[in-house]
């Protein structure tokens, strides 16, 4: 439904570029899913319509992954943030697409573990 859709400018905008040196190349629309069900089904519909696709996390990748060189739909993935299942004996956790580092490190906290920063792609 409507909150969940947009295609003002500045959404579009907002989604169609990250922390790259490339220009921005928004989305048609902007879409938050809160499902994995949400996610099939709006993936089964752009793709037997043949619409572009782009996952967005925060948008801070270095590649230029979320930009929308064909237009499309942003799958705006910050709503499905559940962190689903920790098991310390084998260091693994289980999250939805929209949990930030921040938030995984905080539900860590006390655990002795600690996901550190990414520094793929970095200089």
């Amino acid at each position: 439904g409507a909150p969940n859709v947009s295609t003002a400018t500045a959404v579009r905008e907002q989604h169609g570029h990250d922390e790259s040196m490339h220009p921005c190349a928004p989305p048609d629309a902007v879409v938050w899913p809160q499902s994995v069900g949400q996610v099939q089904e709006l993936a089964a519909l752009c793709y037997r319509r043949r619409v572009p696709m782009v996952p967005f996390g925060t948008g801070t990748g270095l590649e230029g992954g979320v930009n929308a060189v064909q237009g499309g739909v942003c799958f705006d993935l910050s709503r499905m943030d559940s962190i689903a299942e920790l098991s310390l004996e084998d260091f693994s956790v289980t999250v939805e697409p929209g949990v930030t580092r921040k938030a995984l490190n905080s539900h860590l906290r006390g655990t002795g573990l600690w996901f550190p920063v990414g520094t793929v792609g970095m200089g």
